[in-house]
């Protein structure tokens, strides 16, 4: 339930906070920066006060979580879709498939993500958000993969699985119609603990530079930008620290609460 309740507050701060910003996230206020250049302190029309550009930062907050949630969570649904897909086919059908598959599971887990970031961070010329969704999802499916793999096998040997083939139910139908809603649990547990590590990826990519490029607003970025200021205006990165690791934290104690939730032996 505290899992519940803080991923039903973050989510709802990326649906409705940019609603209720008070400013342009993007806009550089002149009163933002004191005459030293230090960002301003928290007061008056600015709640949180300013970042390291004069820009208000509670308004990057908010509309920094709408990217970071959202990257996070789409991506991890091209997770799932090809986990799960690779995952019932390798593990129903067995045989030549399920090697290829498995090899391709292999290959994929052996790549770098970092260093693969890195490429196409170089190749492709300031790399939208759309770019970094379909890199997170792409190379995230493959323990999904693996555990449904496991599940079907399971499964495809059931009862209720041979009575649908003695009946004459084609194979693909007895996949899609008794095989995979039995399967489905364990995915739904794995993609709800794939937002929170796609989310801690999302952060550090866009703290080295690698994530969606400025003046977007992502809780990543927000840190990549305060960490020349820890130490003059330390609230810079507690800010966006404080909610990754809340978000991270809720979906995780989610995934936890589904795991006991569907576990069939209970």
């Amino acid at each position: 339930m505290v899992g519940l309740a803080l991923v039903v507050f973050v989510l709802s701060t990326a649906i409705f906070g940019p609603f209720v910003a008070p400013a342009d996230p993007d806009h550089q206020f002149a009163e933002g920066l004191l005459e030293d250049g230090t960002p301003r302190a928290p007061g008056g029309a600015m709640v949180l006060g300013a970042d390291t550009l004069g820009r208000d930062e509670l308004s990057r907050l908010l509309h920094g979580g709408r990217a970071s949630l959202g990257a996070a969570l789409s991506a991890t649904i091209i997770a799932v879709l090809i986990g799960l897909s690779v995952g019932t086919i390798a593990g129903y059908f067995g045989g030549w498939l399920d090697s290829l598959l498995m090899q391709l599971v292999d290959v994929m887990q052996s790549l770098p993500f970092l260093l693969i970031a890195i490429t196409v961070n170089r190749v492709v010329n300031s790399p939208s958000i759309v770019v970094l969704v379909v890199l997170l999802g792409v190379l995230s499916w493959t323990t999904l993969a693996r555990v449904t793999r496991t599940k079907t096998m399971q499964v495809r040997e059931l009862e209720f699985v041979q009575a649908a083939r003695a009946l004459g139910m084609g194979e693909w139908r007895i996949l899609a119609r008794h095989v995979l809603p039995n399967v489905t649990g364990p995915a739904i547990v794995i993609g709800t603990t794939l937002v929170a590590n796609t989310i801690l990826v999302e952060s550090a990519m866009s703290f080295l530079g690698l994530g969606v490029p400025a003046p977007t607003s992502t809780w990543g970025t927000m840190l990549h930008d305060a960490q020349d200021m820890m130490s003059l205006a330390p609230r810079l990165v507690l800010y966006p620290g404080l909610l990754i690791v809340a978000t991270v934290f809720g979906f995780n104690l989610v995934g936890e609460g589904l795991r006991d939730a569907l576990d069939p032996k209970d």
